[in-house]
């Protein structure tokens, strides 16, 4: 088995040897690499002899379905061609943390939480999030978290005043009794204090909890009530009662950069006596008429700030509703960036991102086990995984270029000149003529900012490093409802388009620049949506020729037949397999698989009507955030693992009228039985089967969470559009 092995910086006696370094990491190529590439080889040499038979099948009869199949099985082709790279050299890797140097060697870490809709992402849960990072078991004098709050709202300030008196409470709290997970949402959310790695009950964690009930009550009283400074109740300083009388004037697109520090490790201590890490908040700049550049612009505007403030060497980017389950995990980071052989020219380490509270089927397939764990143990193999945007350590000389390196650093000892520096960088035209966005910092041109960031690093030469611990190091909220969940994707869609089709594409200059295997992985990431192709080619061609008698695929007597028949059942049995090996289950693989036939009927197909829109400069839906509020009874239907369709939305008319002819296809076909047209029953029985939870909701559904009746109706009327459309083009 391929292995490899770095050196730490120290001498360790291993295995009897006192001149052989102790490795911070190891890694091994995967056990099924093998078992993946015999399939591969098989697996393509029958896609070719498909696309023969389908072309030999058209020059026979001439038939426009037989045309647009072939199209769909060519980008099937294409698709699957590109996902081989990522079962080409999947590799696994291990870190040693006991193995570092002692804890004052350790770099500087910068942590930026991003926010951007108090509405959409609770202040509380915010707060929750930064003080899970606040408690790493990390140097406190080297640890500085920002919160960049992009909608500009004083109450996201407000929680976030309350939250450092609240820290230095909980700091010592965790330390002293052994907390794992360090959020105070969650801890105390929690049926008992054990079930959150705690060995202390009663007395201070209930003390403790009162405090942050206190503290959640009085941001929600400003929630809903408004930030009033001349009351008693919220008890601010004069300093802080200046902040919000100038807040009046600012909304969340036209306002200065505001910075306020909130804890200074070099001045502020908690309960204990100990020094607390850096606390700052953080609002950019916004102006009309001056573009913001979504969540690239508002990282690269802390980026700039954060290095004139405290200039960390290494960055953690973590989304806002995402926390630390694991107060370790920036000591697993650093088993490779103080790898003297690993560092060099590693740009960032990638954690996985890990949901809670999804239900036992994951019935929107929020896991997204192939997006954030298959995928980048693959693409590890070939220089390391795209930047998913959150659970990231970055190295901040990765993110500038040399010229800019070193120019800027303070420590927090100067306070009005320093926050002056850093104010000015964050200025809403500080970046015009500049390299910012470009070949500087996140990069601009996608909503997919990620994606679109880690593939120019890796162009540029940087490599990075997927790590996966055994215990999940950050768990955050998946969408619940399924309209969010397909508005989400189709969001990504759009971005991940604006990567894929560009003068340097993933297919062409991401193959030149970094290698074959990388290059197609980052185009089967950034080509997905053309998924709905095929999808939605067969959700509906082998539907409307049952109908119409007409048939689309070899009769099950020619040896053809048994060939689909492989490509179907090798490639969805593999993918069963893999799922479960990767810790699946089957029930969540069945969903798993049956939300990627919906995204590609809804998000794929909207998302590449609105890439195109965009690329002829046509008006479309800007840049949203994903809700992560819910009402209780949405919660109980997902909780149950109930689809919810109660949103009247262009998705489930899609879904609703896919269902309804796969209905009409498998009925027909049932009763006129066709010995010759057993593949295309096959296939409209297994949409059918996948569409159960449309049918429900249809026909069977009460509750809040059935199809709207306008829905329906307008699912009725295209499906007897797209039958009689059918009828025109198989008996033209």
């Amino acid at each position: 088995m391929e292995s490899q092995r770095s050196g730490s910086g120290r001498e360790e006696t291993l295995n009897g040897s006192p001149h052989l370094k102790a490795p911070l990491n190891t890694l091994h190529v995967d056990r099924c690499t093998p078992a993946h590439r015999v399939h591969a080889l098989l697996y393509a040499g029958a896609i070719l002899g498909l696309v023969c038979h389908r072309l030999t099948s058209i020059l026979a009869s001439s038939s426009l379905a037989e045309g647009w199949m072939l199209l769909a099985e060519l980008v099937l082709a294409f698709m699957w061609g590109c996902s081989r790279a990522f079962k080409w050299r999947p590799v696994r890797r291990r870190e040693f943390p006991d193995r570092l140097p002692e804890g004052g060697a350790w770099p500087k870490l910068d942590v930026f939480v991003c926010t951007a809709d108090p509405r959409k992402e609770p202040p509380v849960g915010v707060v929750s999030t930064a003080l899970s990072a606040m408690a790493f078991e990390y140097p406190a004098g080297n640890l500085s978290v920002y919160v960049s709050d992009d909608g500009g709202a004083d109450v996201t300030l407000f929680a976030f005043m309350e939250g450092a008196r609240f820290a230095r409470h909980w700091l010592p709290f965790c330390r002293e009794n052994g907390v794992q997970v360090r959020s105070p949402e969650v801890f105390f959310a929690s049926s008992s204090s054990s079930s959150s790695g705690c060995s202390a009950g009663g007395g201070d964690a209930d003390k403790l909890k009162v405090m942050y009930q206190n503290m959640v009550q009085r941001v929600e009283d400003v929630m809903e009530k408004g930030i009033h400074v001349d009351s008693v109740e919220l008890d601010l300083s004069e300093e802080q009662q200046q902040i919000f009388k100038r807040w009046k004037e600012y909304s969340g697109n036209n306002h200065p950069s505001i910075i306020q520090v909130l804890l200074k490790s070099n001045e502020d201590k908690d309960i204990t006596g100990q020094a607390m890490p850096n606390l700052i908040y953080f609002s950019r700049e916004k102006r009309p008429g001056f573009p913001h550049h979504f969540k690239a612009g508002s990282l690269n505007s802390l980026l700039r700030a954060s290095s004139i403030l405290t200039n960390a060497p290494l960055i953690l980017t973590i989304d806002c509703d995402m926390y630390s389950t694991d107060p370790t995990s920036p000591q697993r980071a650093l088993c490779y960036f103080l790898d003297p052989i690993a560092s060099n020219k590693l740009a960032y380490v990638q954690f996985p991102q890990r949901f809670q509270g999804l239900n036992k089927s994951d019935i929107y397939g929020g896991e997204l086990k192939h997006l954030y764990k298959m995928n980048p143990y693959g693409m590890d193999g070939f220089g390391g995984p795209n930047y998913l945007g959150s659970n990231t350590f970055l190295s901040r000389r990765a993110l500038f270029d040399s010229s800019l390196e070193g120019e800027s650093g303070r420590d927090l000892l100067e306070p009005e000149k320093v926050l002056e520096m850093a104010t000015k960088v964050a200025a809403c035209n500080y970046e015009t003529g500049t390299k910012w966005g470009k070949t500087i910092g996140f990069r601009y041109g996608s909503l997919s900012e990620d994606l679109h960031t880690g593939f120019w690093l890796q162009c540029e030469g940087w490599n990075s490093v997927f790590c996966d611990p055994p215990q999940a190091s950050f768990l955050g909220d998946a969408p619940k409802t399924l309209h969010d969940a397909l508005s989400q994707c189709k969001r990504w869609t759009v971005g991940q388009y604006e990567v894929g089709f560009t003068r340097h594409s993933t297919l062409t200059f991401g193959v030149r620049k970094t290698s074959l295997g990388l290059g197609l992985t980052y185009s089967h990431l950034a080509f997905w949506g053309l998924w709905c192709i095929p999808i939605t080619t067969y959700a509906l061609l082998p539907q409307l020729a049952l109908v119409n008698s007409r048939p689309l695929f070899p009769k099950s007597s020619d040896p053809w037949f048994y060939l689909y028949a492989y490509l179907f059942v090798a490639a969805y049995t593999q993918d069963m397999l893999d799922f479960i090996y990767h810790k699946g289950t089957l029930r969540c693989w069945w969903s798993d698989q049956r939300m990627w036939l919906m995204r590609s009927l809804t998000s794929f197909t909207f998302g590449s009507i609105q890439f195109a829109c965009k690329q002829l400069n046509i008006s479309t839906q800007s840049f949203n955030v994903t809700n992560k509020v819910m009402d209780d009874e949405q919660l109980k239907r997902y909780d149950e693992g109930t689809f919810d369709f109660g949103v009247d939305s262009p998705f489930f008319v899609i879904l609703s009228t896919a269902a309804l002819l796969n209905l009409c296809g498998f009925l027909v076909g049932i009763f006129r039985y066709n010995i010759n047209m057993v593949a295309e029953m096959l296939l409209t029985g297994y949409g059918v089967a996948n569409s159960w939870p449309i049918y429900e909701a249809m026909f069977l559904r009460t509750d809040n969470g059935k199809m709207p009746d306008r829905v329906k109706l307008r699912a009725f009327l295209l499906t007897g559009i797209v039958l009689a459309g059918g009828f025109l083009v198989f008996n033209a």
